[in-house]
């Protein structure tokens, strides 16, 4: 596993307010397990996930507190009346942690990450997206392949025309599928291309380059434009937090296509790096409110807008992101509000 690093979590230890952020079915010690990330402890002793480095304790006794590893016992306990986190118990030998000048050396590689990229990886969509038209007119396309015949069977070869950088090895093949509209403003946010194929650059001769396919999803079709490959553009860890300024957008579409979206399908959000959207941005979904009739007075009485799950956005573009759903209390429809979450 890679190494998680609370970097920061000290600095961030300030007083939580009067509001308690310690869910009321909280258990007093968590067991860390295999495979569990930070957000999955924090959910379990926190009503707002995010929360977790404003009461995390350091241990002065352990060299470097900010590792947290499978077979240690994290503990809720309360200092000066303020709830807190702390390592307990250290797996090793299942000992008891004690104030000495006595040091735990564990390999980083097995501290637990916040949201490691492989515990969420197979629920994401890797769909590029280009910000305009133009942008698509400048990218390289197919418009060839040996024998005449398009077939996108790894090994064979195909050839592109556009302009490509010297550096240029390896492409991903994509078609465009549709056109994203803001619900809002009606402002086209971008053109969604769905990925064909990776291919390598064998050969480059002005604009003209010859591609060998190395992964084939479906067949390979003229005009089919070339994207640089990325390594899908995702971090290795995501680190979920509120964005650094107000935002505020609504669920745009939900890409496995169903009406209702739950746990772990991705959405489309109507902002992006402009509106400054980052990778671990962290939004809350909030239904629309309300109108319900009092039956007693007979008037229209709007309900509170209330958070019912959290979107963790994992790719930002110019104008729009994807976003993966973290929790849900209840289905989300498209039209849900989007917003930095409030503390519950």
């Amino acid at each position: 596993m890679r190494r998680f690093v609370l970097a920061g979590i000290l600095l961030c230890m300030s007083t939580l307010g009067q509001a308690d952020p310690i869910r009321v079915d909280s258990p007093d010690k968590y067991l860390v397990q295999h495979g569990d990330t930070l957000w999955d402890i924090s959910t379990t002793f926190l009503k707002s996930p995010w929360q977790w480095p404003r009461i995390w304790h350091s241990n002065p006794q352990i060299k470097n507190p900010h590792l947290i590893y499978p077979g240690d016992v994290v503990s809720l306990v309360y200092i000066d009346g303020r709830p807190r986190l702390m390592v307990s118990r250290r797996g090793e030998n299942g000992r008891t942690v004690k104030l000495s000048p006595q040091v735990r050396v564990t390999p980083s590689a097995f501290a637990i990450p916040a949201i490691a990229l492989s515990t969420i990886e197979s629920h994401l969509h890797n769909i590029h997206v280009f910000a305009s038209e133009e942008q698509l007119a400048f990218a390289p396309y197919v418009f060839a392949a040996r024998d005449g015949k398009l077939i996108s069977a790894v090994g064979d070869k195909v050839y592109a025309r556009g302009s490509f950088a010297a550096d240029s090895r390896r492409f991903n093949v994509v078609r465009v599928a549709e056109r994203v509209l803001d619900p809002q403003t009606g402002e086209e946010l971008g053109l969604m291309a769905r990925e064909v194929a990776a291919v390598n650059v064998s050969r480059i001769q002005g604009d003209t380059a010859s591609l060998v396919v190395q992964e084939s999803k479906m067949e390979i079709k003229q005009g089919d434009r070339l994207v640089r490959d990325r390594a899908s553009g995702l971090v290795a860890t995501f680190f979920p937090k509120p964005p650094a300024v107000p935002v505020e957008g609504i669920v745009t579409a939900n890409l496995n296509g169903s009406k209702k979206i739950s746990k772990f399908d991705t959405v489309i959000i109507n902002r992006g790096k402009r509106e400054s959207l980052k990778q671990g941005d962290l939004l809350g979904v909030y239904r629309q409110s309300e109108l319900v009739s009092d039956p007693l007075t007979g008037e229209a009485v709007a309900l509170p807008v209330e958070r019912v799950g959290l979107v963790m956005v994992y790719r930002s573009f110019a104008k729009m992101s994807y976003g993966i759903v973290l929790s849900a209390r209840e289905d989300i429809e498209v039209g849900y509000i989007l917003r930095n979450p409030q503390t519950m």
